[in-house]
């Protein structure tokens, strides 16, 4: 009775280990599902258009009959960037700040207050951010500088720099928390404050997940698209901090509703795609490889 009741354990084990297995094989066939069907559809408009003059076209003007169809993505590329790094910029220094003070200085009740607003910052829809920042940002920033708009570089950026915030402190958190005790006593008995403490011992030991809390936050900035619609101004211009601007992500929704069907303006739109993913996995890759480093040190 008692070998028919571990085999039939055993059995139960190895199903769900083989349920894990497929969830995990599920897993990676989506990414490259999606991986495959960016490049096969992406290729053929590069391969036409011609890799520098999309990469570092300045002008995008798919509909030009007169003088010729221009594909031009750098200033998609150069907004994006300089838009996910003053987002992170903003949102970084302010994220850490309130993990280190929910994880290691908050009273209880405090933390309980600030933990279900930043829930709800990470529950709020994006269309919610772009309304807001449309509603009161865009108007602020265009009284406050006398522009013409105030739909810019600069509204987007804030509002990414709102909404990477509760990725960041919550994995931080997260991250601080696991810290053993025992570093931050012997720093303490070793004359160092608790500031001096927190910066160097508990920031130090937790920066792997530190790192994956930015990274997450990054894929959040450089992917978001319906709130910078809304407060970007989206227009393919040039990169510039009070300028109406498109992001990769804004130039592929502004286009997918007016490209004829099988046209290489809408090969283009995917070949911007194709861009994106390649810009996600690389930041990836290159802070994983940068954590790993660190560990290893």
């Amino acid at each position: 009775m008692r070998s028919k009741n571990t085999g039939a354990r055993k059995a139960l084990e190895n199903v769900i280990h083989l349920v894990f297995l497929l969830c995990g094989i599920v897993a990676v066939g989506f990414v490259l599902v999606i991986s495959v069907y960016l490049i096969l559809s992406g290729l053929p408009a590069i391969r036409q258009i011609g890799l520098f003059r999309f990469l570092f076209g300045q002008v995008w003007d798919p509909t030009n009959t007169t003088t010729g169809a221009e594909y031009g993505i750098l200033p998609f590329i150069l907004t994006s960037v300089y838009g996910t790094a003053g987002a992170m910029v903003i949102g970084v220094p302010i994220g850490l700040m309130t993990a280190i003070f929910l994880s290691k200085l908050a009273p209880a009740p405090v933390a309980t207050v600030i933990r279900t607003a930043v829930q709800l910052l990470a529950g709020i829809p994006s269309v919610v951010y772009g309304l807001v920042g449309m509603i009161v940002l865009v108007p602020l920033i265009r009284t406050t500088f006398s522009l013409g708009s105030g739909a810019c570089l600069l509204a987007a950026i804030l509002v990414l720099s709102i909404m990477v915030l509760p990725s960041i402190i919550n994995v931080s958190e997260t991250a601080l928390r696991a810290v053993p005790r025992e570093y931050e006593e012997a720093s303490l008995a070793l004359g160092a404050t608790a500031t001096e403490t927190y910066f160097r011992v508990s920031l130090h030991a937790a920066r792997s997940g530190v790192a994956t809390a930015v990274v997450l936050g990054v894929g959040r900035a450089i992917g978001e698209a319906m709130a910078i619609i809304m407060v970007a101004g989206n227009v393919a211009n040039m990169p510039g901090l009070f300028q109406s601007v498109r992001f990769l992500t804004t130039g592929i929704i502004s286009g997918m509703s007016y490209a004829p069907v099988g046209s290489l303006y809408q090969q283009a739109l995917f070949s911007i795609g194709l861009v994106l993913f390649l810009f996600i996995m690389l930041i990836n890759v290159f802070l994983n490889v940068f954590i790993k480093k660190r560990k290893e040190d």
